[in-house]
């Protein structure tokens, strides 16, 4: 796949055929037969690395993302290449061939207008290379979330206060934008003086695609038609409680249950999915915080570990990730840890493909901290393996 790991395929293959070829030859004793083996086995430990891009907050002519690999047994990262992406390439997508990246950059003026912009990117020589394919305006200001939908880019503007919808060319180039503006205010005035779009994503069958609105604090249901972005029916697929400030929303791979991350008031809310008219119903809320912490706190993020059986959630001010068991049957959440993040104002995290390491962007501290999973209870333990980024924003697994 990528070069360094030829080169370490190269060396098990000739580790191997040493060991094999001593043996016959009867030179080995059984020790250093064992040593062998011993050596082989921890060189194929270190294979088991995958990739991953880093989105950040940057200055335009500044590297801005970059590729690391991860070892997905001891937690380490490697840094591999770095790109210049334009300015704060903050959140960032694959589409489903991994072909190619799409990145918002999130400012509040692009081409001499108030908007920030959608960057296309061809992925090429195994992940070494990005190439820029075209920029387009989000139509909003300060566009700060982006996912697919088939073949079709969803953005979230927050100072905008709309969702935009971008076809994707046959080429990975974007097309134009369309929008579609929200309407509404919270009790929050320094934060809910008019609607904040925080987040856009599909369901698990793609059928709608939700966007959460932490100034007017409603989730909003969307289709998506020939890429454009319809209102579904109704269009308030969930109001949440006055002043909470939903950010970010998470599906539970069964699809049942979806679970919302409250900015304002640090809460998460357990929702029951239905699919069928693409509206959710309050199923529990509880504190992302333990009960004798006072002081600044602004959750950033939620993720489902990929059994399903876990939910995570980032505290920034507290500085911890907060992890819930999730009850199955019924989506209740229960308090499994708090663990500090080993960092500063950690936004987004991620959790590697084979559920063994969650990544922790810690945005003030410019780092990436590495925790090891525990599958039978969801609990994180620091590696103390960490990577120095400036800025660092969001992660994506290739």
């Amino acid at each position: 796949m990528y070069k360094i790991f030829n080169q370490i395929r190269q060396k098990l293959v000739n580790r191997a055929a040493l060991v094999f070829a001593l043996a016959l030859a009867g030179c080995n004793t059984a020790t250093e037969q064992q040593e062998a083996v011993a050596t082989t086995t921890s060189e194929s430990d270190s294979m088991k690395t995958t990739l991953l891009y880093v989105g950040t907050y940057a200055d335009p002519n500044e590297e801005s993302i970059f590729l690391y690999s991860l070892n997905s047994k001891t937690g380490e990262l490697t840094r591999v290449s770095g790109f210049k992406a334009g300015e704060n390439p903050s959140y960032l997508t694959l589409d489903a061939s991994g072909e190619y990246l799409y990145a918002v950059n999130e400012t509040q003026e692009f081409e001499v207008k108030e908007s920030g912009a959608v960057s296309a990117f061809a992925i090429e020589d195994e992940g070494d290379k990005l190439r820029l394919l075209n920029r387009m305006p989000s139509e909003g200001g300060a566009p700060c979330y982006i996912a697919m939908v088939g073949n079709t880019v969803l953005v979230a503007n927050y100072v905008g206060g709309n969702v935009a919808a971008l076809p994707v060319q046959e080429n990975g180039q974007l097309g134009q934008p369309n929008v579609v503006q929200h309407q509404g205010s919270g009790p929050n005035q320094n934060r809910q003086e008019g609607p904040h779009a925080h987040y856009i994503a599909p369901s698990p069958d793609g059928k709608y695609s939700f966007a959460v609105d932490l100034g007017a604090d409603k989730v909003l249901g969307y289709k998506v038609e020939n890429g454009q972005l319809v209102k579904n029916s109704p269009d308030v697929a969930y109001a949440a409680a006055a002043g909470s400030g939903p950010r970010h929303m998470v599906f539970h791979p069964n699809g049942k249950y979806a679970f919302l991350l409250h900015e304002l008031n640090s809460t998460m809310t357990t929702l029951a999915y239905d699919a069928a008219k693409g509206t959710f119903s309050e199923v529990q809320t509880i504190t992302t915080l333990p009960s004798d912490f006072k002081e600044n706190n602004q959750p950033a993020a939620v993720k489902v570990s990929p059994d399903g059986r876990f939910l995570y959630g980032s505290n920034r001010g507290h500085n911890s990730i907060v992890v819930y068991a999730i009850e199955e049957g019924t989506g209740k959440l229960s308090l499994a840890q708090h663990v500090s993040t080993g960092g500063d104002w950690p936004r987004d995290f991620s959790i590697d493909p084979s559920g063994n390491i969650l990544l922790i962007a810690n945005e003030r501290s410019n780092s990436i901290t590495s925790f090891k999973v525990d599958k039978a209870t969801g609990k994180l333990t620091a590696t103390s393996n960490t990577a120095q980024v400036q800025k660092p924003v969001n992660i994506v697994f290739r």
